[in-house]
């Protein structure tokens, strides 16, 4: 078991031409509750089931627990999943000694691009690229669970 700390931005420049791979996602939740996500994520031949915890008060860390699972069991429990599939593709995009995991939202959330950073500690300083713009970090609005019940495409 551990602790996730992590930070999220929305991003505003161009971050493709600084990216080292991508991976195709797809991901759903069979709990969504704040107190306890439970999500099933195939990332390209690969699947896991993720738990998370309800996050700290400025949203910066909470609980996550992973286990990879089969493929087809993930594609089995996938249907078994709250509505609202998340599809969406993860470009690893270092930058100044960190890696940040951005993702570009397809399907009900085209349109959304967001970085995310995991760090050691929530006061840990990194150097901010020109490509990342707002930081939503601990919106709720932000979250995957939150985009798979309220899409971005109905924000507007």
């Amino acid at each position: 078991m551990g602790k996730e700390t992590e930070r999220k931005f929305l991003v505003e420049g161009d971050f493709r031409k600084h990216a080292i791979c991508s991976h195709h996602l797809v991901q759903g939740y069979i709990s969504s509750v704040p107190e306890r996500t439970v999500r099933i994520r195939i990332s390209d031949d690969k699947a896991y089931i993720t738990i998370k915890g309800r996050g700290s008060g400025n949203g910066l860390s909470r609980f996550e627990w992973e286990k990879e699972i089969d493929r087809n069991e993930a594609e089995e429990l996938l249907e078994l999943c709250e509505p609202g599939i998340i599809d969406k593709v993860r470009f690893l995009v270092p930058d100044a000694g960190k890696t940040f995991e951005v993702d570009e939202f397809h399907g009900a959330n085209e349109g959304l691009i967001m970085a995310e950073l995991e760090l050691d500690d929530e006061n840990e300083e990194f150097e901010k690229p020109y490509w990342l713009g707002k930081e939503v970090t601990g919106d709720p609005r932000y979250y995957n669970s939150m985009l798979s019940k309220h899409p971005y495409s109905e924000w507007k």
